[in-house]
């Protein structure tokens, strides 16, 4: 369901120009406030109406009795196991509430002002998968490592990722300790236990499944969309020095499993649905073998989703100062589609589950202020990046909080994908 861009909510601030939530949005969330247990809302303005509410009040009596039952639990896996066409309705129906002003009395009451609650996991994540999707990424830290040949050869050919630690993954707003772990100094034989010091940020987009698929079945490209609930903002803190050891042969291990934030927000791919564009790739590379191949996905595969991450670090909060932008991306840059995520992860029969999670792997532009780590934009900690207040930085320090934003359009009508932040505390060992 395409929403009219023209469309206004009857609430003031959902119209407001700059404003990421208007009713051309209406992202979920579960939040709790004082005295309530867990609830879905979706957010307008700067408000989130509670659909547990909408539906006490009679709201929502023309949609299911699953549809209704679903918008009651306390998270969104019942929600994103509903069938395309009943969470379109769901949709609609919201839709119609909120820029109705007939229901305006009726649905007041249901309204909660955001900076009155607090939120939670907008759903059970039950398996995760990082994939590695953006060519610009995978060329920079190549390059560091192998710099004759940064790329490995089944890089065009396979959408590569890997099966992540889902008990980790924790809702923004985080603080988490410094991790400790194996670490191989250049200049000693032995490997030593220590706190990690080359920890980084990963700038992603987490993508959420909705209904599965049954065991052996295949999800074709064209296919895929009804597989998807909606796309988040996830960072997938990393230590890069842990990673140095431990990733060969198998790939990431405790270098990517201590903790993962993820934003609250989950935006449904509805309302991307305007900001799907043109997926191309060059012509001197392989072509998609023909299960990741289709006009369909070359025509609107991708999604013009604006990118960015800020610092702010511990000096800066003291003195008053205000978060400092690193890098300003696009989404669209992916050398993979989320379709084509989605097809390769089923190829094999492997079953998805409502509220699985795919992380798009680090999204980086062909330039290098549009890259999404700082193990890239310091070129592995050899060109430290100046801040404005006089600080310098390679990779993270104690008390530096990261906040990721993205967003769709522009001031007259933008999309956001909210934000995802966490702060770094210093290490729990005494190694």
């Amino acid at each position: 369901m395409r929403i009219d861009q023209t469309l206004n909510a009857w609430l003031d601030t959902a119209n407001a120009p700059g404003n990421g939530f208007p009713v051309q949005n209406l992202p979920y969330c579960s939040f709790v406030t004082d005295g309530t247990t867990a609830r879905i809302g979706v957010g307008i303005g700067d408000r989130i109406v509670d659909l547990h509410a909408l539906a006490d009040r009679g709201l929502l009596a023309g949609l299911t009795e699953a549809t209704r039952q679903a918008a009651c639990e306390p998270q969104l896996n019942a929600l994103m196991a509903l069938d395309q066409a009943s969470r379109a309705e769901l949709r609609a129906r919201l839709t119609e509430l909120l820029s109705d002003p007939r229901y305006s009395a009726g649905v007041k009451p249901c309204l909660i002002a955001q900076n009155r609650v607090r939120f939670g996991m907008p759903c059970r994540v039950g398996d995760y998968t990082d994939f590695y999707a953006s060519i610009h990424h995978a060329t920079r830290v190549g390059a560091l490592f192998r710099p004759d040949n940064p790329l490995l050869p089944n890089y065009k050919w396979v959408p590569i990722g890997y099966h992540g630690r889902a008990s980790s993954l924790q809702v923004s707003g985080g603080d988490f300790r410094r991790p400790v772990g194996q670490l191989k100094p250049p200049d000693q034989e032995r490997p030593v236990v220590a706190p990690c010091k080359r920890l980084d940020y990963e700038l992603e987009l987490g993508i959420f499944i909705a209904e599965g698929n049954a065991l052996g079945e295949p999800i074709a490209l064209d296919d895929s969309d009804r597989h998807i609930f909606g796309v988040g903002l996830l960072n997938d803190w990393s230590a890069r020095d842990i990673q140095a050891w431990e990733y060969q042969p198998l790939g990431p291990f405790l270098s990517k499993s201590f903790y993962s934030s993820l934003s609250p927000w989950i935006v449904p791919l509805e309302a991307l649905e305007p900001y799907r564009t043109e997926w191309t790739r060059d012509a001197a590379d392989p072509q998609p073998l023909a299960y990741l191949e289709s006009e369909r996905n070359r025509r609107q595969g991708a999604i013009d989703i604006n990118l960015e991450v800020w610092i702010q670090t511990q000096r800066m909060r003291a003195e008053s100062m205000d978060a400092q932008r690193l890098t300003l991306g696009n989404f669209k840059d992916l050398y993979w589609t989320v379709g084509q995520m989605v097809a390769h992860h089923t190829v094999n029969g492997c079953n998805l589950q409502p509220g699985d999670l795919f992380g798009s792997g680090t999204l980086s532009g062909p330039l290098l202020e549009s890259s999404g780590s700082l193990l890239e934009l310091t070129e592995g900690g050899k060109h430290p990046i100046q801040l404005a207040n006089g600080e310098s930085r390679t990779f993270l320090e104690d008390g530096d909080t990261i906040i990721l934003k993205a967003y769709c359009g522009d001031d007259q009508l933008r999309i956001s994908l909210g934000e995802v932040a966490g702060t770094v505390l210093p290490s729990n060992s005494t190694t």
